[in-house]
């Protein structure tokens, strides 16, 4: 009975009507985006709303993290590109889906809760490099094309579209001020589309990129070779691109959770993600993520449920099937002007007020995991070399920081009390403490303050051992946690110790 009022509690909860504007919204913002990334691709632009609608309604539904935005992103495309130019579009959706079956894999296996080892300073650099990303992809768009060649707009139509974007940023500074029951991004959308339809402005539209008129997506079975042949093909790219959606997805995922104060479940997230994925490959879609700057569009225009990525999704369905007509005039100034406002707010400037608080091996990876997805546009590879340069910072660090101290106890025993971790990183430093020829017939290793982490401490007590033993002395290890003492019982006929038991020492409570 609790549940089932809670359950109406939290309906009431919902303001409903900003979910819908906000899906509205996001509809409007990833059109153009969608298009832009499946023309890149070289593939037709309905592959790029197919796989907007696909992806936002499959995992709007089933994903782990109510708010957030999926749709065809350029991060997955980018990957892809290769592939459909080499082989051809049916490898692509071969790719998509096998894709799909790895993410899903992720999922049931439970391996998304890694994404809780990147650090802070590799999130800054990320969201800093994408939100520059996302400003330059609308700088571009002052570009015309004349017979196949982009060229810099020039003369009136750089003022029109100039002016029509400060016009549209200074509606979603401006328009909040005023009221915050409508979505500032939408009003301005609106304004401006209003402002170029009734006065005849001549200016670059949506139509312009592309036409978004279309059917409803059909199913049909990649028609590739089923044979090992084919997944040797498919398989680096297919690997690739589900990384790099994950990471992306995942990501975001802990961005929504920061700003909304709540937790996302990441495994139902790759899930759904997997599933969406599979999805696009036998239904003519370009694969997709989860969509950063879209997803930050929803949550500042007060989306909270799944409900504004369902309306968002089934607003591009509509648009396909009957209101290509009305969107492909909407000017190409306002999406700019609503985008370049996304950048602003992903970008980090907080990263800025802290930078002379934190280390200075943070301060370069934030700034290298940035400069990484600047220039390769590959947030996979950023985010990855950021992991494993703070992962290298984190064992160094470590690795200084062992030391033993010595004494004596009343029987003339030595005693070496360690302190710091003892791993990898650190066995050479550890092994130099130790003076076997000099030392008593007894010595006692005290790890209070230290752990036995892995093989190589392993294999550094086991030469510390048979240093002493050489000398005809005895080594006994004392004040060892339950999960150290468990690692040298795995370890047992490799290494032999002498593990004194001191039953008023528990660090580990069971």
């Amino acid at each position: 009975m609790e549940n089932i009022l809670s359950g109406f509690q939290s309906i009431r909860n919902i303001n409903i009507k900003n979910e819908i504007l906000a899906g509205l919204t996001v509809a409007m913002t990833m059109i153009p985006e969608s298009l832009s990334f499946a023309i890149l691709a070289g593939l037709s632009p309905l592959t790029g709303l197919y796989a907007a609608f696909l992806m936002g309604i499959v995992t709007a539904v089933f994903g782990g993290r109510p708010g957030m935005v999926s749709g065809g992103a350029g991060a997955t495309v980018v990957v892809l590109i290769a592939l459909a130019s080499s082989h051809g579009v049916q490898y692509l959706f071969g790719a998509i889906i096998l894709a799909g079956i790895i993410q899903l894999t992720v999922g049931i296996f439970k391996l998304g809760k890694f994404v809780r080892l990147i650090p802070q300073p590799v999130m800054y650099g990320f969201l800093n490099g994408l939100a520059v990303i996302i400003f330059m992809a609308q700088v571009a768009q002052f570009k015309v094309v004349s017979n196949g060649v982009s060229t810099w707009m020039e003369g009136s139509a750089l003022l029109i579209m100039a002016g029509l974007t400060v016009l549209t940023i200074a509606i979603v500074l401006l328009f909040p001020k005023i009221t915050k029951a409508v979505p500032s991004s939408l009003v301005a959308i609106i304004i401006v589309f209003a402002i170029a339809y009734f006065f005849n402005i001549d200016t670059k539209r949506v139509i312009d990129i592309a036409s978004v008129s279309g059917s409803l997506p059909s199913f049909h079975i990649p028609d590739v070779p089923f044979t090992i042949e084919t997944l040797k093909i498919i398989f680096p790219y297919a690997s690739v691109m589900a990384g790099v959606g994950l990471i992306e997805s995942l990501l975001t995922l802990n961005m929504v959770d920061e700003i909304t104060n709540t937790k996302g479940h990441s495994n139902k997230e790759a899930v759904a993600q997997g599933i969406a994925n599979i999805t696009n490959g036998f239904f003519g879609g370009m694969g997709g993520c989860a969509m950063v700057a879209q997803t930050l569009v929803n949550i500042g225009a007060g989306a909270r449920t799944r409900i504004s990525a369902i309306v968002g999704a089934l607003t591009i369905l509509l648009v396909i099937l009957i209101g290509g007509s009305v969107i492909e005039q909407i000017p190409m100034a306002a999406l700019v002007g609503v985008m370049m406002m996304v950048a602003v707010g992903t970008f980090e400037w907080v990263s800025f007020r802290i930078i002379n608080k934190m280390p200075k091996s943070d301060i370069f990876v934030g700034i290298l995991v940035a400069i990484i997805t600047v220039v390769l546009h590959n947030l996979a590879l950023a985010v990855l070399i950021g992991v494993i340069i703070s992962a290298l910072v984190f064992s160094w660090d470590n690795a200084k920081r062992i030391r033993a101290r010595k004494s004596f106890d009343e029987a003339g025993n030595k005693i070496y009390e360690i302190y710091g971790p003892l791993f990898f990183g650190s066995t050479a430093a550890f092994i130099e403490k130790f003076d076997a020829e000099s030392d008593p017939e007894n010595i006692i290793i005290d790890f209070k303050e230290s752990r036995v982490v892995d093989m190589s401490a392993i294999e550094a007590l086991k030469k510390v051992i048979e240093k002493y033993k050489s000398e005809n002395k005895e080594v006994i290890l004392k004040h060892l946690s339950q999960d150290c003492i468990k690692l040298l019982e795995n370890a047992n006929g490799f290494i032999e110790v002498n593990i004194q038991e001191d039953p008023t020492y528990n660090v580990m409570p069971k």
